[in-house]
């Protein structure tokens, strides 16, 4: 049997504020590039010949490789011993691979190029991003790890909302479209992913060789209270935890909706509201760069409200203050079908904010409590997977959808995503307050 978590295993000095941003600023990088791809993948896709329904699909890679990588590095880095500790190891190599594979999807020559790098590019990056949620257990006390996860949630906000500005802020502080190297996709875009993949590197760097380290390397050993060897993945699956099953219904749901959101959002917006008809054209591309604008707000919204979150947490049990995040959130999805305006656009945003932030800090915030901290690392990895199904249950099934159901109404599928939060949000607050 799995042990509970033991004070023993925690870091017992508070850290200041300055080593948790350490901690979190790789974690900045990390959703640069995943911002960078859920504002302008749709558009790269089009741009390179992709119709409406082949969206989902060629989506496919995040949610795949997000399944198959996260829960191995979950276990293989709670059993690893080097000189840099247990997680970062994995920190600097998908930082080293990612850098490079970000740099060279401008320079892909067709879809099946850009979307091959793409898988590339989410690996590495699924690497990188994994080992943050246990990160924070080894090497910050139990009572800052509220602080600590809702820092991460504002870094997250701070990576996405630069990704998200990029292309309108290439394009107005150089006054004018920069060279386009090959035109395949809008040039805005093209330099925003240099400067992303020059930014993941840095802030993954600052986080290796910068932060605290844990005051003992816990690598799962025979001391640890498991047997290392025959403990596995679908050991791990047997004794899960229940909080961590209700949680999985809670998170998959709200990552159905805003999966939607990223998918057609950004198409939606260059089609609907801007007027745009062909892919390569200006108006198409100042949808993409409004998009990129209204992202930047959910971000921003979401940095704001995540550092609000651990105040409310103390006189608020975590499900219910979860539960209300993500109602706001159904709400403002729901909206998007009736907005026909540009800056009307920006209202629903603000309201999604304030879901992400809580969807990216209170769930590891509950879990964190209640998880062996010597299989924290795995644990988090199968968590996850309830990010990763989601995706894929929706890449499979949504283009069919749009074709079908739906006439191809891209805002429409963003609208109906509201259902699955709604839903989401029914679910967090029965969950109760007993360990809260």
């Amino acid at each position: 049997m799995v042990r509970p978590p033991t004070q023993a295993t925690q870091v017992q000095n508070p850290l200041n504020s300055w080593q948790l941003i350490i901690i979190n600023v790789g974690f900045v990088g990390v959703h640069v590039v995943w911002g960078l791809q859920m504002a302008n993948g749709s558009a790269i896709f089009e741009s390179l010949g992709a119709k409406a329904q082949q969206i989902p699909l060629l989506w496919l890679a995040a949610p795949v490789t997000g399944l198959i990588v996260q829960p191995l590095v979950g276990y293989w880095s709670d059993r690893t011993c080097s000189p840099l500790g247990k997680r970062r190891p994995y920190f600097l190599a998908g930082a080293l691979f990612g850098c490079v594979t970000l740099a060279a999807l401008p320079l892909a020559r067709g879809l099946t190029m850009a979307v091959l790098l793409l898988w590339l590019l989410n690996l590495w990056v699924n690497v990188a991003m994994t080992p943050f949620r246990s990160y924070v257990v080894d090497v910050v006390p139990l009572p800052q790890q509220t602080t600590a996860y809702t820092w991460q949630s504002c870094a997250h906000g701070l990576g996405a909302f630069t990704a998200s500005a990029m292309p309108w802020g290439v394009v107005h502080l150089w006054r004018q479209h920069p060279f386009s190297l090959l035109g395949n996709f809008p040039a805005s875009i093209e330099c925003s992913l240099w400067l992303g993949s020059a930014l993941f590197l840095g802030a993954l760097l600052l986080t290796v060789t910068q932060s605290p380290r844990p005051l003992q390397n816990n690598a799962t050993s025979p001391e640890a209270g498991i047997d290392p060897a025959p403990f596995s993945i679908s050991t791990a699956l047997r004794h899960c935890p229940p909080l961590l099953k209700q949680l999985s219904w809670v998170q998959g749901l709200s990552w159905i909706s805003m999966f939607c959101l990223f998918l057609y959002f950004p198409p939606a917006v260059a089609r609907d509201i801007f007027g745009a008809h062909f892919e390569i054209s200006d108006l198409y591309a100042q949808g993409i760069e409004w998009t990129g604008l209204c992202f930047a707000l959910l971000n921003l919204t979401c940095m704001a409200v995540s550092l609000g979150l651990p105040h409310l947490a103390r006189r608020i049990d975590l499900p219910t203050l979860h539960g209300a995040c993500l109602l706001v959130g159904a709400l403002s999805l729901g909206s998007l079908h009736w907005v026909s305006d540009r800056y009307l656009l920006l209202g629903p945003m603000v309201g999604l904010g304030v879901a992400w932030a809580s969807m990216l800090s209170m769930p590891y915030a509950m879990l964190a409590r209640v998880l062996p901290p010597e299989l924290n690392g795995l644990y988090m990895g199968l968590f996850n997977c309830s990010i990763t199904l989601p995706q894929i249950f929706v890449s499979l099934g949504l283009g069919q959808l749009v074709q079908t159901w739906v006439g191809g109404d891209r805002m429409a599928i963003v609208a109906l995503g509201g259902i699955a939060m709604l839903i989401s949000a029914l679910l967090s607050f029965p969950i109760g307050s007993k360990k809260f």
